[in-house]
């Protein structure tokens, strides 16, 4: 259950926003900018809520943790808490950890979208025949008609499926970690991954990294789908086996567009690179212009709940609980 004992203006809130940035920020704390500087804004100690700076080494954003002796809740601006559940141990028992359901959700799906249509009908080819002045014309695949599976359905693959269905699909099926029923159709569970992949066109992956996720594309789910199928990666890089991917992709018999990768960044110099087939883009779903409004009206509502001690949303893991949310 949500802790309740905080009282307003007991404590310091870090920010890596400017305080005077957000409008509506409730009275009470103190507000304190902080965006993975060298110098801390104030004693780490008189933090009760941080908020971890986006895009920012893990590490850094991470050091100053186990100084927050007070910390009631740290706020991601990622949907994904993967790099700062390290610093669960280090948080007092009963500190919140939440994440940013719903932030990047616009953002990240259009992403999606984007890197799909690019890949099926051939944007990368026709921009470095652009650069050669080369009319590269011919016939591309479409999404039209397509099946898609869609791994991973919170609220960021709910909003790839909004903007898919104007796109005349033949079929669209969805895996998250539990198995439900929405009123598109069911969810199916993940071990249903296998059975699903053969039958898709397009595997678009918008999972959380957990334990259950890591390398979940690997060389038997790889093996499974369908010649000439189009792997999308808009979650995390390590749920797909680099590895695996690689001969894959060399081959010609599946393609890829990621927008994370394992290793990332992606070094100089490796094979991904020049992969036929493959497309990437630097982790760039979430930074766009949708960021800033969102991560501004996400931080005013839940420090307005926290200034007046009621439970804070999107609360994934409790310091010194094993259950996670």
């Amino acid at each position: 259950m949500a802790s309740t004992h905080h009282r307003a203006g007991t404590g310091d809130v870090w920010l890596p926003l400017a305080p005077d940035l957000i409008e509506g920020l409730p009275e009470g704390p103190r507000y304190l900018h902080w965006d993975a500087g060298p110098a801390y804004p104030g004693d780490p100690a008189d933090c009760v809520f941080y908020v971890v700076p986006y895009m920012k080494d893990a590490a850094v954003c991470l050091r100053p943790l186990p100084l927050m002796r007070r910390v009631e809740a740290v706020q991601t601006l990622t949907a994904g808490v993967d790099a700062v559940l390290p610093g669960l141990p280090s948080m007092p028992p009963g500190a919140r950890l939440c994440n940013a359901r719903g932030l990047h959700d616009a953002s990240t799906a259009e992403l999606a979208l984007t890197l799909t249509l690019a890949s099926l009908r051939g944007i990368p080819e026709f921009v470095r025949g652009q650069d050669a002045e080369e009319w590269r014309a011919g016939f591309q695949p479409a999404l039209a008609d397509k099946s898609v599976l869609i791994v991973g359905y919170g609220s960021i693959g709910s909003a790839i499926e909004d903007r898919l269905t104007p796109f005349e699909c033949a079929r669209v099926s969805r895996i998250a970690r539990t198995a439900r029923e929405t009123v598109r159709g069911p969810v199916h569970p993940l071990s249903a991954l296998s059975a699903l992949v053969p039958s898709a066109d397009v595997v678009i992956l918008a999972t959380p990294l957990t334990d259950e996720t890591r390398g979940l594309v690997g060389r038997d789910v790889l093996a499974r789908m369908k010649d000439g199928a189009l792997l999308v990666n808009v979650a995390r890089g390590p749920i797909v086996d680099t590895a695996a991917l690689l001969p894959e992709v060399t081959s010609g018999r599946l393609r890829a567009a990621l927008d994370v990768t394992d290793p990332e960044p992606l070094p100089a110099g490796h094979p991904l690179w020049h992969a036929p087939g493959v497309l990437i883009t630097p982790h760039v779903g979430g930074p766009s212009s949708a960021f800033l409004p969102r991560a501004k009206r996400l931080l005013r509502e839940q420090l307005t709940l926290f200034a007046a001690g009621k439970p804070l949303r999107n609360v994934v893991a409790t310091a010194g609980e094993d259950a996670c949310a």
